[in-house]
């Protein structure tokens, strides 16, 4: 979990799974429950290659983003 100065918070979860499932985001659901106020997002890092929304705020995300070249 990360947290910002004004005390927001983001949920990540890493999965070494080429796929991804509702089922993966029961922890991500939970925080976004009891921190409603607090909760900014939620990310599950995966192994496969598309940007996939899962909700409100929930988002699964490639790893490979995090070291992808960027476009310009």
């Amino acid at each position: 979990m990360l947290e910002n100065r004004l005390g927001q918070i983001t949920g990540i979860e890493v999965k070494a799974s080429a796929t991804v499932d509702g089922k993966d985001f029961k922890g991500l659901r939970h925080l976004q429950e009891t921190e409603s106020a607090l909760f900014q997002r939620g990310i599950v890092l995966y192994a496969g290659r598309e940007v996939v929304p899962f909700g409100d705020n929930l988002w699964a995300l490639p790893l490979s983003l995090w070291w992808a070249p960027q476009r310009q």
